[in-house]
């Protein structure tokens, strides 16, 4: 979705309500395609002393295999957005704070697309305590006990075993 900025930096008093979906379901993030439906953006920019407040909620369904257990695991997610638009910085202003607009029109898909990758956990677990995969056998413990033999500790590690129960 393209976004016409030059109302908003030229100090007029307007705003847009956005509803829109985004379809990223192409895209992989190591080797999986976990977005298994479209992005919902939701929200509303509106002009702010020759800026643009951008505001908006995405929410999605993630689907990614847990990185202890390998179990595909699907969340509903959502996340609230925020940016300040310009068209330029004064010296004094920290870069941060705002989103640069080179021109004047804003390619939202790909600034939404941005923060959500961003906001994307790098290791995705099905849940807190997920036990993983036995090292021996590979059984998922979430699923019950292994029987392979539970391998001894080295004895000098007993004190710190006793001090962990």
């Amino acid at each position: 979705m393209l976004i016409e900025l030059k109302k908003y930096f030229s100090g007029e008093d307007v705003s847009q309500h956005i509803d829109y979906t985004i379809d990223l379901s192409g895209v992989e993030i190591d080797g999986a395609k976990p977005f298994v439906s479209p992005v919902h953006v939701v929200g509303d920019i509106k002009a702010f002393a020759s800026s643009a407040e951008l505001h908006v909620t995405v929410s999605y369904a993630f689907s990614m295999p847990c990185n202890r257990c390998l179990t595909e695991s699907r969340k509903e997610l959502s996340h609230s957005i925020s940016h300040v638009l310009v068209n330029k910085l004064n010296d004094e202003e920290d870069f941060d704070d705002y989103i640069v607009v080179e021109g004047e029109t804003l390619d939202l898909d790909e600034l939404i697309y941005s923060d959500i990758i961003l906001l994307t956990p790098s290791k995705y677990v099905c849940k807190e305590d997920c036990r993983g995969l036995c090292p021996t056998c590979g059984k998922n413990l979430n699923e019950g006990d292994c029987a392979c033999a539970k391998q001894q500790a080295d004895p000098r590690m007993e004190a710190l075993r006793a001090l962990l129960q």
